[in-house]
């Protein structure tokens, strides 16, 4: 294949001002060459990409996109000179088709332009009809957000003028233990509490943009709290929630355009729950945009900073969650994992996040666009600043309410015995999954825990995932987007896509045939890019679909298989980390093996922060060079660069149904190493 440059006859092409031909495709076949061609190569989805001329001689004029091979400059303008000729041939046979179609005595070049022109100035119109229609939906919700943090501001301002001496200071340090033993015994108040977090929460967000709407029924709640007669696990817990868990009146936006003035009817059962157990939902927060993504960016709320380092992104999708929760503006928030988007944003702000097995709690009422999904497993899950908080949101969720109200979940209460357990532990472990070298940081975090646990008197035995690629490419990727990623894109027509997911959804939009084409020319090349691209042209047919879930029942029994050889009771691994700098994870989706692997095979996982990024990682990260030496490689490295004291964490994971002893064993983690810590002080 060619790459032609277009120049006048006689001189030589400055790179700057080239014409880029892209043969082949054309913006009739549904997407504009260029743009995709720019963004996919910046993506590092196929990184050398040469077309040949167009068939219909279309020229794209385009700076010379950033990240193409260096083309010489000397290249001489004889080499396309041919170009001219074959133009004017086409330019004829139009000429000729027009005659054709039309009578003799009706073909009237002056008809015919005005024609054109007309038809042309018609699309321009539509379009601008379409970018205005959209840009006054972003607006409206983003006054809707204004209106509720002034009203928000109001109120909590209000009731700091009425109880000037309220503690503010001491509230916000307790634990949610602590907090919640206080309002039981009623020496702290619900109300002090809920509106000392509405102040802290609209500081937080001032400074990282982390919450996108105000829930004010939650001061009519906490009238009704009053009027309880039993006090629930959370009573008088303030609350945060991410933007797609469902709230009567509410919208649920996905960080889409597409779900913009439609308020939810109800409450999703995870909020009637929480409310049963005297929480308060005071507040949603922000996501990425269609939440297939883990950075915290859509083109309605704007970008979410991570609050360690703004340079940085918090994680996502549940970024929102996690930005105000490290911020100190929530004591317990609530996300939703189908690939990390719990974990993420909890290793990358210092958190602890965990995310049950597939049903353990109900997905009931929670917006998704791609809904209809089920090769992957998709979870609610909460994130608080320490493991102790995680256990009592899960002991106050599984209760009668919760399964009453949905049936699907399994009658299962929390094991108290089990998390109270002291017995010492057979625990797998490896620091690299094979597919990902993880960087220094990541390594050392999850050898230094594996040292602190056995001199606590466990057992640490050596353990790998069996067939990772197959089981990201095969499994996580086709299974997600099995059918080649149109659910998804669907929601995205309409819509303005935002900067931090472009290379993504530009890829996504490559027909199926240019993708498989792609995975054929890269395979010699980087096959692990070759791998994902084929895997993105989705399961093909229902036929396939079905071998495919024989395929992951399979590799689920083979891992198990493994585990039970080993005589395990748990597995210590990388959480991805430290934070990436703004952009990076769009341009890195598989990035997150080490996490959605149990996605895939459907285990309660949890992440746990242990250490923070130093000097000598930094150090050791520039002789970096990943296992495939491949773009991605060489973008992990530039993502996690410049993250000296921020937080690292390490993943904790038990097979299912068994989320008291992950959560044990996050707790086991999180207390050797806060000793550690405490010693080093």
């Amino acid at each position: 294949m060619h790459l032609w440059m277009h120049n006048k006859p006689g001189r030589k092409a400055p790179l700057g001002n080239m014409k880029w031909t892209c043969g082949g495709l054309s913006e009739q076949q549904g997407f504009g060459f260029p743009e995709v061609f720019s963004s996919c190569v910046n993506a590092s989805v196929f990184p050398l990409l040469f077309a040949h001329e167009s068939r219909a001689g279309l020229e794209y004029p385009c700076k010379a996109p950033s990240g193409l091979p260096r083309v010489s400059r000397s290249l001489e303008p004889a080499a396309v000179a041919p170009a001219a000729p074959r133009q004017r041939e086409g330019l004829t046979m139009i000429q000729g088709k027009l005659r054709q179609l039309l009578p003799e005595a009706e073909v009237d070049p002056c008809t015919i332009s005005a024609l054109l022109c007309g038809s042309a100035a018609a699309v321009l119109v539509l379009k601008w009809v379409r970018r205005r229609r959209i840009q006054e939906k972003i607006e409206e919700a983003r006054r809707w957000r204004e209106q509720g943090l002034a009203q928000m501001e109001k109120a909590a301002h209000l009731f700091k003028q009425q109880n000037p001496g309220v503690q503010s200071s001491h509230i916000l340090s307790l634990s949610l233990v602590e907090l919640g033993e206080k309002l039981k015994e009623g020496s702290l108040s619900p109300e002090s509490v809920l509106y000392t977090y509405m102040d802290k929460a609209l500081a937080v967000t001032q400074e990282v943009n982390c919450v996108t709407d105000f829930i004010s029924e939650c001061e009519e709640q906490l009238k009704e709290l009053r009027r309880q007669k039993e006090k629930g696990l959370l009573y008088g817990i303030p609350v945060s929630i991410k933007d797609h868990i469902g709230y009567k009146g509410h919208v649920s936006t996905c960080g889409l355009i597409h779900y913009l003035g439609s308020p939810e009817e109800d409450d999703s059962v995870l909020v009637k729950v929480l409310k049963r157990q005297g929480a308060i939902p005071f507040v949603k927060t922000n996501t990425s945009q269609s939440m297939i993504n883990y950075d915290c960016s859509n083109v309605i709320f704007g970008q979410t900073v991570n609050p360690h380092n703004h340079k940085k992104s918090p994680g996502g999708s549940s970024g929102g969650e996690g930005a105000l929760i490290a911020g100190g503006g929530s004591i317990l928030g609530f996300g939703s994992d189908v690939a990390g988007s719990i974990r993420l944003p909890s290793s990358f702000c210092g958190l602890c996040g965990f995310k049950p097995t597939g049903y353990r709690l109900s997905i009931s009422g929670l917006a998704s666009p791609i809904d209809g999904m089920r090769s992957v497993s998709f979870m609610v899950g909460p994130i608080a600043r320490d493991v102790d908080s995680l256990a009592l949101c899960m002991r106050a969720l599984l209760c009668e309410k919760l399964f009453s109200l949905d049936p699907t979940v399994p009658p299962l209460p929390f094991n108290e015995e089990v998390y109270s357990s002291s017995r010492p532990l057979r625990i797998g472990y490896y620091d690299g999954d094979g597919y990902f070298q993880p960087s220094p940081s990541m390594r050392r975090a999850v050898q230094e825990t594996k040292v602190l646990l056995e001199q606590a008197g466990h057992t640490l035995v050596p353990f790998a995932p069996p067939r990772i690629n197959f089981a990201v490419d095969e499994l996580f990727t086709k299974g997600i987007f099995s059918d080649g990623v149109s659910t998804l894109l669907e929601k995205f027509e309409g819509d303005i896509v935002d900067p931090t997911l472009k290379s993504q959804i530009n890829c996504y939009r490559l027909p199926i045939l240019a993708k498989k084409i792609l995975a054929l020319l890269l395979k010699p090349v980087y096959p692990r890019i070759a791998g994902d691209l084929k895997a993105l042209c989705g399961a093909g047919s229902v036929k396939n679909l079905w071998k495919q879930d024989v395929a992951l029942a399979a590799y689920c029994k083979e891992f198990i298989a493994k585990w039970r050889k080993l005589q395990l009771n748990v597995i210590l691994c990388p959480a991805l980390g430290p934070a990436f700098n703004e952009g990076y994870p769009g341009k890195l989706f598989a990035a997150t093996s080490y996490t959605n692997l149990y996605n895939v095979l459907n285990f309660p996982a949890g992440v746990v922060p242990v250490t923070t990024v130093t000097e000598a990682d930094e150090e050791r990260l520039k002789h970096y060079h990943g296992h495939y030496r491949d773009p991605w490689d060489k973008r992990l490295k530039q993502a996690v660069e410049g993250a000296v004291g921020l937080p690292v964490a390490v993943q904790c994971v038990a097979l299912p149904w068994q989320e008291e002893l992950c959560l044990r064993f996050m707790k086991e983690v999180e207390t050797l190493a806060r000793g550690r810590k405490r010693e080093h002080v």
